[in-house]
């Protein structure tokens, strides 16, 4: 009679040696591939579909396809999906996983691993349009903003949790606080009656016309507006950046809240109000998301990777089957960007 080895392998406690022998062989097929390094590389900090990263590596879907299942396998990717399509990521490492210390030592020195200038211009290029996309719709919708949010979420049904939160932080009147793509200005006029220092920032010049005219016709002065992105935001500092329901309308959320931490200052903090995660995909073509709401992980993740920490959350339950999540995060000290 034979016997299969790995039927026998167990040590004192009740789970076999064999299995976490086969996670081990598992991870270590998935790295002995210079292309699935790439593809880990490529995804450090970001998510992209099959299609986006065949465009990037510059190889077909079915031999990308091949190579993406070994690495989910060997739980290195996670996947969601967005609407049509699947989109891949690094999957977060914690702490009670097989080889949690292994993974991470991988991944730090799999992330020294330069980007081709090509596959950077590409990147670039997919990141370049889906802001047009989101351009696109705001630029066609400017008048009809409040009326699109609306099908989603109104503001006066969160507003005043979002400024609970503020008032908590203690901030002075002069504090420096930055909104980013403020919409119509409403929660931006509210910001003005408490804060002499606001700067509102969009990439959208209809959109920022809108913000302009709501302040003008509310009466404040001193709110700075300036049009472009994040990333196009230098020598400042603030203590405190808003998003509100803003950060699924964004080409690269993990891009822009690294932004963020190189703005704020020491002691800032960054406020992000946005949908948990769903699956309701017409939310594309009628409110022009660019994404599904977040998993609370997503965040965690990205504002780790950025040197940020979580400092609150909480949740608040909506109509249509929509939740909200206000998350607050502040710089970690001696913090290090992965």
């Amino acid at each position: 009679m034979s016997t299969n080895p790995a039927s026998i392998l167990y040590d004192s406690g009740p789970r076999p040696v064999a299995e976490p022998l086969l996670t081990l062989t598992s991870l270590h097929k998935a790295l002995a591939d210079s292309l699935r390094l790439q593809i880990l590389r490529l995804l450090k900090s970001e998510s992209f579909s099959v299609l986006e990263l065949c465009r990037i590596l510059d190889i077909r879907q079915s031999a990308l396809s091949h190579h993406l299942k070994i690495l989910l396998q060997a739980g290195l990717l996670s996947t969601r999906r967005e609407g049509t399509s699947i989109f891949y990521r690094r999957a977060l490492v914690h702490d009670h996983i097989d080889f949690a210390d292994s993974r991470r030592y991988i991944l730090e020195a799999v992330d020294i691993l330069p980007i081709s200038t090509s596959q950077n211009r590409k990147i670039r290029q997919i990141q370049q349009e889906r802001g047009l996309s989101s351009l696109q719709f705001f630029r066609r919708n400017a008048d009809k903003f409040r009326e699109k949010q609306g099908l989603i979420v109104a503001h006066d049904q969160y507003s005043a949790s979002l400024h609970d939160a503020i008032a908590g932080l203690g901030l002075e009147r002069q504090a420096r606080v930055l909104e980013v793509g403020p919409g119509e200005g409403q929660m931006l006029a509210e910001l003005a009656e408490r804060f002499q220092r606001l700067t509102a920032l969009d990439n959208s010049p209809d959109m920022l016309e809108k913000a302009r005219a709501t302040i003008a016709a509310a009466g404040h002065n001193g709110v700075e507006f300036l049009l472009g992105e994040t990333r196009s935001v230098t020598d400042r500092q603030f203590d405190l950046i808003i998003f509100e329901m803003v950060l699924h309308h964004i080409p690269s959320p993990a891009m822009t809240i690294r932004d963020c931490a190189r703005l704020l200052a020491p002691s800032g903090k960054l406020l992000i109000c946005d949908l948990t995660r769903h699956d309701q995909d017409w939310v594309r073509e009628s409110c022009g998301d660019l994404w599904l709401g977040f998993d609370t992980d997503d965040l965690h993740d990205w504002a780790d990777q950025a040197g940020l920490e979580d400092q609150h959350g909480s949740f608040l339950g909506l109509r249509n089957g929509f939740q909200i999540q206000l998350r607050m995060f502040s710089k970690k000290r001696d913090a290090r960007v992965r």
